[in-house]
This record gives C-alpha cells, structure tokens and sequence, in this order.
C-alpha cells in the first residue's frame, strides 16, 4: 500500500469544501508549497518519525541494561549503535598527527607542492561547487530560447541528499583503504551533528531563493560574531582585544555591502527578510554543528570516520522524509527530464565530497591556520566570480565592505598564529626557570 503523501492533504481540504470556496482556494493552497516556513516544517515532520521511534529504543536498550544482558545475533550492531566500544579518550585524531609530522620533516620543495596541490584542489572544488549552487538554485531549465520561462528546481532536500550519499560513499571506500582507529563512539551520536548539519545545508540552499550568493558568502564570513556574542553569554568566555576588533571591522563591512546593495526588481522587502532568517537559521545550526563535533573528537576516532557517521543518518534522515512527502520520485523525475540538471546535482555531489576531503588532508599537513587562509581567499574569489558569472551589481561602497570583512578575516588569522607563536617561544623559557 503506497503511503500518503503530505502533497495530498490540500486535496482532502478542498474536498470538505463547497466547490466555489474550494475553486477561490485551490491557488492560496498550491502556494503553500513554495513557502520556505512551510517546507521547513515538513522536513522536520519527515525527520521527527525516523528520531521519535529511535529515541524510545535507545532508552529502552539503556533502561533495561541490554549491554549486561543482551545476546544473540543483533548484540553486536545494538552495542555499537548504543553504547560504543569505548570510553572517552581525550585524544587527538591520531591518523592526523602522523602526516603532519611527516610533512614538517620533509623538504620545501616537496612542500610547496604539497600546499599549492592543497590550495588548487579546494579552490576548484569549492568555486565550482560556489557556482553550481548558484545554477541549480536561481536558474530555469529546459528553455531553448530566452522567452521561454523554463523550470526550476525547488526542493533544497534532494540536492542535500545527493550530496551526502557520495559524501557516504567517499568516506566509507577511505575507511576501507586506509587504516583507521579503532572506533568507540555510540553511533547514535552523529545523528545530532547530522541533522543540524542537514538543516544548515538546506538553509544554504534555500536561502540563494531569495538573497543573492555574495551576500551568502559575506554571512557566512560574518559567523564569528554570533559565536562570539554565545560564548560570552552561554560559556562566559573572555575574547582578546583584536578579536573585539576583527569583529567590529566585519559587522561594518558587512553593514556597508547590505546597505549599497542596489535592490533588484524581482525581490522585495519581504523575501529579502526571509533570506535573512533563513541565513540565521543556518548560522545557528552550522555553530552547533561543529561544537558537537568537537564533542564527539574526544572519542579516538578520525576525520574520515566522523565523516562517514555523519553522512549516514544524514541519508537516512534525507531519504526518509523525501519518500514520506514523495518528493523523492519528483526530483528523480525531474533529473530524467533535465539531463544538464542531472549533470549539475552529480557535479555538485563530487565537489563537496572532494572538498571535504582536501579540508582534512589540508588540515592534517598544515594546520588550520593555513587552511582558514586559503578558504578565505576562496570565498573572495567566490564572490568575484558570482558577480561576473551572473551580473550582481556591487557599488564601490560595496566593494568597500567587501575588502574590509577579509582585511578583518585575515588580520584574525594573522594576531591568531602570532599568539600561537608566542605561547610556543613562552613555554621552554618556562621549562628553563
């Protein structure tokens, strides 16, 4: 028996209706599937019936203390997917630390090739995944003339789970050919870094409806600021005078850009304020995210690893709720329909999987000092190349603010290594006395 569809509850409700209301309905409920709120929900709704029942079995296996007294031939899966194989360790991803040392003894040469490999693998993979987000998201298909109005692709879901699936499969080939730490974190715990994953991804997706992508970009530059702001009120921490600085410089530049911006015909004031929100939302999540991660390193385990747990229940979350609205076989349609669609979303899948790769090779050979660099420079060359690619208008003032928010990024990472360096010099003069 096929399950119902949440796409036919606005049938039923015009169904209940005398036919003149339902005929004066029908176009205010079509709309409702296009209001990013509305989708939003949904998902959440399809993510709800996959966590509920997992959460009561989880609490059942600990309640009843299945690892005492289980057997059988599911012990192992529920003990690994329960409680692990291992109490926290405290330690460093190990698989890292061998390559780095490897990479600080071995010549310039060898390591100027190493970094300029680094630097091109996560340029070309995120400025092509940079502008095919902006392809799939804001253009049509299907139109052979420019008259011609085409079809665009509207569900942010599909693409999130096109890129996880290879992300999956990418990490999972890696475990297999490489050695990897023996694993002892429950696997239940990556769901919680996987759905706020999933949830910044679509937030990313679906804000490009409604703001234009070097706005995004700027956005996601301007992240230190809330995480700041949190770590004061919720973690008490204190912040060096140049991190108030760097803060100070970005929220103007940011200021600057939003404020020049020439307002485009096709937005107004309210969808403008969605792609806000939506950017909010994916700030938020995107923080959690990466502080449950850094939880969840406390456990041996490497990136590869991390990587793999959370793309697994980030396809199980993916795919479970686009089959529960049955958008699934939409979007499948739709890539049968559009082939240069279909080219886009595997393309996409390859640079974000790539790209996640070459961040922890990069990471692991030169420290994330380095890294943060060359991402900044990326995000630079992004919005250069959005403006050229698609013709986003930017004022002088704007570029302004756009040269003000990197000068600030890379001041950061510079006072940042120069802090390092000082603790590093600091400590045998301490040994010494």
């Amino acid at each position: 028996m096929q399950s119902f569809s949440w796409r036919a509850w606005p049938a039923l409700v015009l169904l209940l209706l005398p036919s003149p209301v339902a005929a004066e309905e029908a176009s205010l409920l079509e709309g409702w599937h296009d209001v990013w709120l509305f989708r939003f929900l949904v998902n959440v709704l399809g993510y709800s019936t996959i966590i509920i029942p997992g959460y009561f079995l989880i609490s059942y296996f600990k309640r009843t203390n299945y690892l005492e007294t289980g057997s059988g031939i599911c012990f192992p899966l529920i003990k690994s997917c329960v409680f692990g194989s291992e109490t926290k360790t405290g330690l460093l991803d190990d698989v890292s630390v061998t390559p780095r040392n490897e990479a600080d003894s071995g010549s310039s040469v060898k390591q100027v090739v190493k970094l300029t490999f680094c630097a091109a693998g996560l340029q070309v993979s995120y400025l092509t995944w940079g502008v095919l987000q902006e392809r799939v998201m804001t253009r049509s298909y299907g139109s052979t003339t420019p008259e011609e109005a085409g079809e665009k692709f509207k569900d942010s879901q599909f693409l999130v789970f096109m890129n996880r699936i290879l992300a999956l499969t990418v990490s999972g080939l890696w475990c297999l050919m490489f050695n990897q730490p023996r694993h002892g974190a429950p696997m239940y715990k990556y769901s919680f870094a996987s759905l706020s994953n999933i949830m910044s991804s679509w937030c990313q997706y679906e804000a490009l409806k409604y703001i234009s992508f070097p706005t995004q970009v700027l956005a996601k530059a301007s992240k230190v600021i809330p995480v700041m702001l949190m770590g004061k009120i919720v973690s008490h921490k204190s912040y060096e005078y140049w991190e108030y600085f760097t803060a100070v410089l970005i929220s103007l530049g940011v200021s600057m850009f939003l404020l020049s911006s020439t307002p485009s015909k096709q937005l107004s004031t309210v969808t403008t304020f969605s792609g806000i929100v939506i950017l909010i939302g994916y700030i938020v999540f995107d923080s959690f995210t990466s502080n449950w991660q850094d939880n969840l390193f406390k456990y041996k385990m490497s990136s590869v690893q991390m990587m793999f747990g959370v793309n697994l229940f980030s396809c199980l979350f993916t795919v479970g709720s686009l089959l529960e609205q049955g958008a699934f076989f939409d979007s499948v349609a739709f890539m049968m329909r559009h082939s240069e669609f279909a080219f886009h979303a595997v393309l996409l899948s390859v640079c974000s999987a790539c790209g996640q790769l070459f961040i922890f090779y990069t990471i692991s050979q030169f420290g994330a000092a380095v890294f943060t660099i060359i991402m900044t420079l990326r995000q630079a060359i992004a919005i250069l190349l959005s403006c050229f690619l698609y013709g986003h208008a930017v004022t002088i003032m704007g570029g302004f603010g756009v040269g003000v928010v990197f000068l600030a990024l890379f001041l950061r990472v510079y006072a940042r290594s120069r802090m390092k360096s000082g603790r590093r010099l600091a400590a045998p003069l301490g040994q010494k006395v």
